[in-house]
This record gives structure tokens, C-alpha cells and sequence, in this order.
């Protein structure tokens, strides 16, 4: 709790306990503090507890003024939902009675009902009370606030013919008064906004209500909020002027066998109407409104999609013509933005608009609802959309910082994972497939040099290996593995991940290659399938390609399990790309700091700066097990362990474990503590290590040993 909240409580607190004194027994006067409250509560608002108290408290016998009342009523603005605690409060409250408030004071409560309306938490409650407040209409001084409250609340079910008469005899003998005309014309139609719309009796009050549900938004954006209920229609406070564009859902044209929006308010009952269900008015409203969404999702037509396209086309070319402020331009793409997440539908329009506007763009504003709309583009050919869309967008928004690089990757990583939904739904592959997702990785494959060369950081590596990461799911799918060509990440960015100092870089990235090794073992069983029935592969490596592969597998076999860092002596490796004369010099100068060490050695199992530790810990709970079982052992293991160091270990009592059966190990403690990417890349590539594991499958070739 803040000191906001700390003083709008000792305020409440010292008004209650005023309320139960009379005025000559106070010790001060209230209504300073009053006062001192009320400005509070328009400021910030009122949480749900202080504002159920004070509801509470002017819904109940006290000894403060009417004055003092009517100023709490009139600020009792909510800073998130009201409870359904405080709504039955307020119901109860209303009446003839010596222990009820003033009739001016439950006015101002039913004025307040309707202005936090949408706001209330269970919305139920007002047409559980439908009764109670309709036998209130004979009540002169809050027949019109009843009707307004009535009129946004009344649904089919409460359309009854008894309350109809009941109407027509009241506006007899009030001589038509307004309310209650336009209550009988809500009863008419069924439906209030028709006649009530979203008008509000204090205009003011209503826009300060806004701001503040705004303002309590923003501050709770890092807490975890309620999920949105999506069987059940929502009119929050148009919070923006893209919002009060777009129209909330409205029906009119209703009849009796059919079924509204406004009517559903769970999912059993939306399954169970879902045929009889009349579409609302203005179907832009889908843009806002999930239910809505959910309906054309089960009930699509081409007719309603060619509705909503046309308003999104018309409002989309009011910006490119310049006859949007900057303020709804942004709103308008949040919501589109929205639409496109939720309902995972990206209007075919929406490319054209964005060729148009980047064209236009400075880069500036909230550059993020863009990207994420864009990660849901449709699969088109990669080329034709880095020409129009993605080509404009990089110029617009790449500054050469970290950030706005990071923010690139990340829009290509979401829409690779969107292309690879769309591809595992699809029963027939697009004959581009290929080659649209090859063009993106190649694209993405600069972007990854660039960007760790702008700022080498963790994050940086992270974000990276998710891109990968999203390429192996779609390389490795048994549905598609022998459609997709596998597009090497480039060499440098590899090896850079092999000497990272992170262990969690050096286990994703070899993970990723032990990803791309099954792919291009399938890739080699289809080809042969394929030039024995077809004579020919569209998806055919060159001896180049997999030699450049192999080299990577070598390379990290040679470091990790040979102790043969930097070898260059296969014709496959490369020497990890360290030019031969550093690595002679490096060979030399190694020995002159520790004789017992070699560069060959620095990066094995034992030695290396983020295996070491794991590896000494394998052989750590080896020892604890074999002291549980026999208390003979008198010697640990000092690390790091070598196969000499074994051998001595095993003579002078302590345990005896084999080179292999040590090295296995390590590879296997390395996975129990989620490094797997290790473990697999060289179980899959070794095969010893294969064999010593149980695994009999063949390495197609593929093998570094």
C-alpha cells in the first residue's frame, strides 16, 4: 500500500467514526475532512474495500450533514472494479423507510450505478434485482434514474406482460413523463441502447471516471490482472479516441426466436445458442470485442469479412491521406493489433496499408504494436515481402542500437513460429515453402551477426538462440522435415557460441545443430528414395554444404570429447576459424604458464572454463554414492580429473572409474541439470558414444568419427 492509499484510509477511517457522533460531540468539524477526501478519491480513485466502506457508509443511519453525504457519492470514483458487495448495498438502500438514505442521496447512488456500469464485477446481480427496482418506478424523485439504470439492464427475460401494462398506466397518470416513454420504447425493442445509447447523466464525472481507470491501468501493469471473461460482452471506458471510434456490439434487428450478444453471459450458453445468435449492428465492433470474435470465428461469412474490411480499408486510408491525428493513429493499430493476436486473422489489406505507410514512417511511436502485427503476416514469398514490407520497416525503425535490432529479430523469431503453424495446418504445402523460409533464416542470419556484434551480451544470445531454436521445430516436424530446406547458421555466430561464457549459450546451440544433424539425415533418406523413383531432389545438399556442417560437428567433437582443440588436421574441421599462426603461438605460450596443461586440453570435458565445474561435480556424487556403499574410500578426487589422474586415483583408494565411463558421465549430469544440448549433440555425432549408450541407429553418414 502506498502513501496515497495510507492517507484516502485514515480519512475513511476518521469520517466513520464522525458519523457516529452527533455534530455538538465532535471534538473538530468534518467537513475539512470531508472535503480532504473527496479530493483524494477524484484524484486517484478508490480501491474496492474503501470503496465498499464508504458506500457503506452513506447507505446507512448516521449523523453527518447531506452536504457531507452528497459530496462522498459524488466522488466515488472506482480505480478498478466494483464488487458485487457494494452494487447490493446500494439496491438495498433504495426505498421508503426511517433507516434508508435521503431520496436525493439514493438518486445520486442510481446516477452512480449507471455511470461505473460497466465497471461492475458481476454484472449479474443488476438483473437479478430487475424486480426490486421496477417496483420502485412509483417513486416520483428517482423514476428517472431508475429508468436509465432499467433501460441499460433489461434484457428479453424481463419483458413481461404484466410490467409492460404496468408502464402504460404509470405514463398515463404521469402525464407521459419522458422516463418512463422511453423505457416503454426499451421494452419495445428489447434492447437499451437504442433508445439510451451510451449517454451519461454527468458527462464530467463520466470523463474523469475514465482517467483514472487509465491512470490505476498504467500502475498496475507489472501486477497480475484478472483475465477478461470472453463469453460476455464488455463496454469498458473508451480510454482512447480509436476506441470511441469503434462501435461497442448493438443489436436491434432482433427477433423472437433469435438470440442477442448482450444476452450471453457464459460459455454454455454461447455453445447452446450459437445458431440463433443475430449478428449486431456494426460487425467493426469484432476489432474490440471477443465474444464477437469468437461468434464470426464458428460462423464465418464472406459477406460479414467483407464488411469489416471495408471499414478497416476506409479508416486505414484516412491515415495515409493525413486526416488521422497521430493520437488515433496509434490507437487504431493497437486495436488492429489486437484483432490480428486474438483472432489470429491478418487482413489481406493490412499489407498493402503497411507498404504505404513505411514509405511515410519516421520510426517513432510505439514501434511494438507494429512488429507484433507484422509477426502474424501471411505466408507470402519472403522476398516479395522483404521488398514492400519488412525492407521499409528495417529502414524505418534500425537505428545501428542494440534495441531496435533485438526488436527486428524478435518480430522475424514470432513470425517464423506463426509460418510454422501455418505450415503444420495446411494439407498442402505451398510450392514456396522452401524457399520463403530459407530467404528469412539467410535474412536472419546477418541480423544475428549484426546484432552480436552491436552488443554481445547474454540477452543478445538468448533472443538469437530463440530464432534457431524456432527453425529447428519446423526442420525436425515429421510432417514437413522433407520439405524444408536446412539453412546453416553462419559459422562465425557458431563458434562465437562455442567460447561464450554462458554454459546455458553453449548447451542451446548445440542443440540446435543436434537438431539440424536429424534433419539432414532425413534429408538424405528422402533423397535416396526420391533418385531411385523420381531421378532427381529439389532438396539436394552439395558435398560443400555438408562438409561446411560437419566441420562445425568436428570441431566441437574435437574440443569437448578428442582433446584436439583447434585441430585442423581432418580435411572436414576448420580449427574453430582461429587463424594457424594463433594458434601456434598460443600452443607455445600455453606450457610456459602451466607445464601440465595443453591448448589441445584447455577445452575438454575437465578443462574447460564452463564444463569444469559440472564435470567435477559428476565425479562428486559418484564418490558420496560409493561412500553410502562402502566407507573404504580414502581418497577424493582433487580435479580436474585427466586419464592419468583416474589411474592414480583408482591405486591410491579412491574410486575407480574408466576415461569413458568419466566422460559419459559428465554428459549425463550435464542433462539432469538441463544442459541437454551438449549431451545430444555428441551422443548423436560419436559413436562410441552411441554404442556405449545403447543407441542403434545409423549415422547416415553424418558421423565425425
Amino acid at each position: 500500500m502506498d502513501d496515497s492509499d495510507g492517507n484516502i484510509n485514515r480519512l475513511v477511517r476518521k469520517v466513520i467514526d464522525a458519523s457516529k457522533l452527533p455534530p455538538r460531540s465532535r471534538s473538530s468539524d468534518i467537513k475539512p475532512t470531508v472535503a480532504e477526501l473527496s479530493s483524494l478519491a477524484y484524484d486517484q480513485g478508490l480501491l474496492p474495500d474503501t470503496l465498499s466502506e464508504l458506500i457503506d457508509l452513506v447507505t446507512s443511519p448516521s449523523h453527518l450533514d447531506q452536504a457531507s453525504l452528497a459530496a462522498l457519492v459524488r466522488n466515488l470514483y472506482p480505480a478498478t472494479v466494483v464488487t458485487r458487495h457494494a452494487v447490493i448495498r446500494v439496491l438495498s438502500s433504495l426505498g421508503h423507510g426511517k433507516l434508508k438514505p435521503s431520496l436525493n442521496i439514493q438518486a445520486a447512488l442510481l446516477r452512480w450505478l449507471v455511470m461505473v456500469l460497466q465497471l461492475i464485477e458481476t454484472p449479474a446481480v443488476l438483473s437479478q434485482a430487475y424486480a426490486v427496482l421496477f417496483n420502485l418506478l412509483d417513486t416520483a424523485a428517482i423514476r428517472s434514474q431508475l429508468c436509465h439504470l432499467l433501460a441499460l439492464v433489461t434484457r428479453r427475460k424481463h419483458v413481461k406482460p404484466f410490467r409492460i401494462q404496468a408502464l402504460m398506466d404509470l405514463s398515463r397518470k404521469t402525464g407521459n413523463d419522458p422516463s418512463i416513454v422511453g423505457l416503454l420504447r426499451v421494452f419495445k425493442d428489447y434492447y437499451p441502447d437504442i433508445i439510451v445509447g451510451e449517454a451519461h447523466p454527468d458527462s464530467q464525472w463520466q470523463a474523469r471516471l475514465e482517467e483514472i481507470q487509465l491512470e490505476n491501468h498504467h500502475r498496475s501493469q507489472n501486477q497480475i490482472e484478472k483475465p477478461r471473461d470472453g463469453f460476455r460482452i464488455h463496454k469498458m471506458p473508451k480510454l482512447s479516441q480509436a476506441r470511441r471510434v469503434i462501435p461497442t456490439v448493438r443489436t436491434s434487428h432482433a427477433t423472437e426466436r433469435s438470440v442477442t450478444l448482450e444476452e450471453i453471459e457464459n460459455a454454455a450458453v454461447f455453445v447452446g445458442k450459437l445458431e440463433k445468435i443475430e449478428l449486431p449492428n456494426q460487425l467493426v465492433a469484432v476489432l474490440a470485442d471477443p465474444l464477437l470474435q469468437k461468434l464470426l470465428m464458428l460462423r464465418p461469412s464472406t459477406e460479414s469479412r467483407q464488411r469489416i474490411f471495408n471499414w478497416i480499408h476506409t479508416i486505414l486510408q484516412d491515415v495515409i491521406d493525413g486526416n488521422t491525428d497521430r493520437e488515433t493513429l496509434w490507437d487504431v493499430l493497437l486495436i488492429l493489433r489486437d484483432f490480428v493476436i486474438q483472432t489470429l486473422e491478418f487482413p489481406p489489406l493490412l499489407l498493402n496499408f503497411f507498404a504505404q505507410f513505411f514509405q511515410l514512417w519516421d520510426g517513432s511511436g510505439p514501434r511494438d504494436a507494429l512488429l507484433q502485427t507484422l509477426a502474424h503476416a501471411p505466408f507470402h514469398e519472403f522476398k516479395e515481402l522483404y521488398q514492400h514490407v519488412f525492407g521499409p520497416l528495417e529502414t524505418a525503425v534500425l537505428d545501428d542500437a542494440a534495441d531496435s535490432q533485438l526488436a527486428i529479430l524478435v518480430m522475424y523469431t514470432n513470425l517464423l513460429h506463426h509460418w510454422t503453424a501455418l505450415l503444420r495446418a495446411d494439407t498442402a504445402i505451398p510450392h514456396h515453402a522452401s524457399a520463403s523460409v530459407a530467404a528469412l533464416v539467410r535474412h536472419a542470419n546477418t541480423l544475428c551477426l549484426a546484432l552480436l556484434q552491436t552488443e554481445p551480451t547474454l540477452q543478445i544470445e538468448s533472443a538469437i538462440l530463440d530464432f534457431y531454436e524456432q527453425n529447428c521445430r519446423l526442420i525436425t516436424d515429421d510432417a514437413l522435415i522433407r520439405e524444408m530446406r536446412i539453412e546453416l547458421p553462419p559459422a562465425l555466430l557458431l563458434y562465437s557460441f562455442l567460447f561464450s561464457n554462458s554454459l546455458t549459450t553453449l548447451s542451446r546451440m548445440c542443440y540446435v545443430l543436434a537438431c539440424y544433424k536429424k534433419g539432414f539425415e532425413m534429408a538424405m533418406l528422402t533423397r535416396s528414395r526420391r533418385e531411385s523413383s523420381q531421378g532427381f531432389d529439389t532438396l539436394s545438399y552439395d558435398k560443400a554444404y555438408v562438409t561446411l556442417y560437419n566441420g562445425f560437428l568436428m570441431d566441437i567433437c574435437n574440443c569437448f570429447w578428442r582433446t584436439r582443440a583447434f585441430s585442423d588436421s581432418d580435411p572436414e574441421t576448420q580449427g574453430c576459424m582461429v587463424p594457424r599462426v594463433t594458434t601456434s603461438a598460443l600452443t607455445t605460450y600455453v606450457p610456459a604458464v602451466e607445464k601440465t596443461f595443453t591448448l589441445a586440453s584447455l577445452f575438454s570435458l575437465s578443462h574447460s572454463p564452463l564444463l569444469c565445474l559440472q564435470s567435477i561435480q559428476s565425479v562428486r556424487q559418484l564418490e558420496e554414492v560409493e561412500l553410502e556403499r562402502d566407507d573404504s574410500i580414502r581418497v577424493r578426487h582433487a580435479g580436474p580429473v585427466t586419464q592419468s589422474s583416474l589411474v592414480k586415483l583408482a591405486s591410491s583408494g579412491g574410486i575407480r572409474l574408466s576415461w569413458q565411463d568419466y566422460r559419459t558421465g559428465v554428459l549425463e549430469h550435464l542433462s539432469s541439470q538441463g544442459y541437454v544440448g551438449i549431451n545430444e549433440l555428441l551422443t548423436n555425432t560419436m559413436k562410441v558414444l552411441r554404442y556405449s549408450q545403447g543407441s542403434r541407429r545409423s549415422s547416415q553418414g553424418f558421423s565425425s568419427q
